[in-house]
């Protein structure tokens, strides 16, 4: 299988953002919120570039045992890289302290959760790593580039009353979420066991060898040429498993690099 460009999926949502470029041109100012780059045949691993003007509601994702046992196929663990942030933008990850069943399902009738969560700054080149159960929002003024589990269950605990009103999915939430608060880790990009993420930057020409996995390649700044292809920030790239080595040219470009574990 030859290295191939990803076809982008895009989606509108409410609480999406005008601000795609360089990553999207949209001259129409839709307010994207997702753009996903998909290729389940090679693996299961989905990667997003996210745009914010509001806030995301406050949710959970299972893992693959709950998934598996309520319908799904797997659970979603998931990384942000952040790829540029307002001065006040910030993501909440897990409580401030410890929480109660009963607190939470008072918390979210009011809203009063939004204020129990541990909200941080996020700024562009920052990384955190989401692990399924972590309770989590993220805040108006971002791009991200996320990698996921290939997976779309969301329980959403709390989602600001917006109109028309999503489903909550309280009890679901409850039995999968981490109560105690949630420990950040170094900044760096993440390696589980679901996959490994790197950022690299191109400046000139570079050679890289494929590993016997796959990987997606997202080009998230600049633009160039990759194995004899041009790209731009916003795409993402198919490298297949035990290729040749290829090279990546640019006089200036970063890309991040999902990678498939075995």
């Amino acid at each position: 299988m030859a290295i191939r460009k990803l076809t982008p999926e895009i989606h509108e949502k409410v609480w999406g953002s005008k601000l795609t470029a360089p990553w999207l041109a949209n001259p129409e100012g839709r307010k994207i919120g997702e753009i996903w780059f998909s290729a389940p045949e090679a693996l299961p691993v989905l990667v997003k570039l996210l745009f914010t003007s509001d806030r995301l509601s406050v949710q959970v994702h299972p893992d693959d045992v709950y998934a598996q046992s309520h319908g799904g196929e797997r659970g979603k663990t998931e990384m942000w890289h952040i790829l540029r942030a307002d001065a006040e933008a910030k993501i909440a990850l897990g409580p401030l302290e410890r929480l109660t069943e009963e607190t939470v399902r008072a918390s979210v009738v009011n809203g009063d959760i939004v204020d129990l969560l541990r909200w941080i700054p996020a700024r562009a080149g920052d990384t955190f790593f989401i692990p399924a159960g972590t309770i989590h929002a993220i805040g108006s003024g971002l791009a991200i580039c996320e990698v996921q589990q290939h997976s779309d269950l969301t329980y959403r605990l709390f989602d600001y009353h917006r109109k028309p009103e999503r489903p909550l999915h309280i009890e679901d939430s409850l039995a999968v979420a981490q109560l105690e608060p949630y420990t950040l880790g170094p900044e760096a990009l993440a390696d589980c066991e679901y996959f490994q993420t790197a950022r690299v930057s191109v400046q000139g020409a570079m050679p890289f060898s494929t590993a016997s996995l796959p990987a997606i390649y997202i080009a998230v700044a600049g633009q160039g040429m990759i194995a004899g292809e041009p790209f731009h920030a916003g795409e993402a790239w198919l490298i297949p498993g035990g290729d040749p080595e290829f090279a990546i040219e640019s006089t200036d470009a970063a890309f991040v690099i999902a990678s498939a574990k075995a």
